[in-house]
């Protein structure tokens, strides 16, 4: 795994380096003395009022009429699932969350929670869980396209994870541990397969419309280890859907 999975940084905007033309000023000192002249004339002069002319009267001051750009049915947008066909309902800059439901299921306890948008989980047979909730990723995005979106995030993250290593999954879109919820589509990617290495599991999307992305790890000392993790953090953990 590339060196980037465990150290994501808090913002992925690219920065570009625009080419900033240069500005030529020709004749500067005789367009600086012309205008001197001119202004110096100006102030010269008076101004004398025609009495035939009636009196132009003041405009009344108009206040204007606001642009208002609606965003997403925040509502609606929750009760539904969330596939990726389904990413442009939300609206740019809004927030998508993860819950901390998982440090209330049985066996799990925190370790870090919410630093830097990052939370840690760890479980009694050594299991680790590890959710980031990550803005301004505007710069990864591939417009319209959430499944397109998130793979380039797993570019991003490690760039031996290539499309076709990824699986779709689901994880719960809002809703409390124990009730029904809608679903929100990501992509998830396993590994672990080399002798001694723990067994991993890797959800993510990144929501292209919002510009937000969500990131959800679990490792385990073993493949029946991890079946069993990943059971309780599709069960507990979801991501949560703006409010607003």
């Amino acid at each position: 795994m590339g060196s980037r999975l465990d150290a994501w940084p808090a913002g992925h905007a690219a920065r570009r380096a625009g080419a900033v033309g240069a500005r030529w000023v020709r004749h500067g000192s005789r367009a600086f003395l012309a205008l001197a002249a001119a202004a110096a004339l100006a102030g010269c002069s008076v101004g004398i009022p025609d009495p035939a002319a009636s009196p132009v009267a003041p405009s009344a001051p108009a206040l204007a009429t606001p642009t208002i750009t609606p965003g997403h049915d925040a509502a609606a947008v929750a009760a539904k699932d969330m596939p990726f066909t389904a990413g442009g309902t939300l609206a740019a800059g809004s927030a998508v969350q993860l819950s901390d439901g998982l440090r209330d299921a049985p066996g799990w306890k925190p370790v870090t929670e919410n630093v830097a948008g990052a939370s840690e989980y760890i479980k009694d047979d050594g299991c680790v869980a590890s959710a980031k909730v990550r803005a301004n990723q505007s710069a990864l995005a591939v417009a319209g396209d959430d499944k397109a979106s998130t793979e380039a995030l797993f570019q991003y993250l490690d760039a031996s994870i290539l499309p076709d290593y990824l699986q779709p999954g689901t994880l719960r879109w809002g809703g409390e541990p124990g009730a029904p919820a809608p679903a929100v589509e990501v992509l998830v990617f396993t590994g672990g397969d080399q002798a001694g290495a723990r067994a991993t599991a890797i959800y993510a999307r990144l929501f292209s419309a919002s510009g937000s992305s969500v990131y959800l790890s679990v490792s385990c000392p073993d493949a029946a280890a991890l079946a069993a993790a990943r059971a309780d953090a599709e069960a507990w953990t979801a991501v949560i859907p703006p409010s607003a």
